[in-house]
């Protein structure tokens, strides 16, 4: 264990990575219910550097938001954030980092930027059947809430995410 560099290097990406995903939260405009982030721009650079790895930060990020932590959007915390209309993209944030993970072990770019628009579809599909369900809203109206208004940020997002990506992995 000791000397083991690919391991530090992961406990050091990742308490960076949660600061990052914590500061991506404070910068943020209010849409309703949801709020545009900076949140998905580091979510997505997680998996383009860590891999496989990458929803590591992302986890503890939740987890430690959920325990109390004010590190969700504009520093709320507790079970309640997760549990809110926000809370399917919070989930949906670990499995994006996962997909985009995987994606960047390849070398190809087109199953790169695929990994990062699929990861960017997972953050959605979780965040709508989360609002269907807490808020009690068919598909369309769950659709037209928590994707159109978000869609134009996040394709910036993930092409920053992807050109970052570019440099630094």
């Amino acid at each position: 264990m000791f000397g083991d560099i690919e391991r530090s290097r992961i406990i050091a990406y990742t308490a960076a990575f949660i600061g990052l995903i914590a500061l991506g939260s404070w910068i943020s405009l209010p849409l309703g219910n949801i709020p545009l982030t900076l949140q998905t721009l580091f979510i997505l650079l997680a998996g383009i550097i860590l891999h496989r790895y990458g929803a590591l930060p992302v986890l503890l990020y939740v987890v430690l938001g959920v325990l109390g932590l004010p590190l969700f959007h504009n520093g709320t915390a507790g079970i309640g954030v997760l549990l809110g209309p926000s809370g399917g993209y919070l989930i949906g944030f670990i499995f994006a980092a996962l997909v985009v993970g995987f994606s960047y072990e390849h070398t190809s770019r087109l199953i790169r930027i695929g990994g990062i628009v699929l990861g960017t579809f997972v953050i959605y599909l979780f965040g709508v059947a989360w609002l269907m369900y807490s808020m009690n809203l068919g598909f369309v109206p769950a659709v037209v809430t928590g994707v159109l208004p978000f869609l134009p940020g996040d394709a910036i997002k993930a092409a920053a995410a992807c050109l970052i990506g570019e440099r630094v992995a």
